[in-house]
């Protein structure tokens, strides 16, 4: 375990898994590479779109969007100094401006074609 990861807050816990999870997966299953980059959104939001088009109900996808938002938490988390919040079950991204993001539920709204891991993440970085 790294520095970083020792000190970070008990509401980190379960998302930095589901997002380390996540990578795992990717690399093992589909040969995909995920980097914690801002530029590997452009895949995230490309495969949850294609899993999209191929039309599976809601239940049998859940648990893969809830680990892609967690991806695309991290990716904030680490460029911004941001950290988790949790409350209820529910998890989100607190940035060091105070504001708080919902990637899982954004990686829910690019499944239903009204979302962008990669717009968000640019939102909440500040990046052009």
């Amino acid at each position: 375990m790294t520095a970083q990861q020792d000190t970070r807050p008990p509401a980190a816990a379960k998302p930095v898994r589901w997002a380390a999870d996540t990578v795992a997966t990717m690399r093992e299953g589909a040969r995909v590479r995920l980097d914690y980059s801002a530029q590997s959104l452009w895949r995230v939001d490309r495969m949850i779109e294609e899993i999209s088009r191929e039309g599976p109900p809601y239940a049998a996808v859940e648990s893969v969007l809830r680990g892609f938002g967690a991806y695309a938490g991290e990716v904030i988390v680490r460029q911004t100094g941001a950290e988790w919040w949790a409350t209820g079950g529910d998890h989100w991204v607190r940035t060091p401006d105070g504001k708080l993001w919902d990637p899982i539920d954004e990686a829910r709204r690019v499944y239903g074609g009204h979302g962008s891991l990669r717009l968000l993440c640019r939102d909440a970085t500040g990046s052009r």
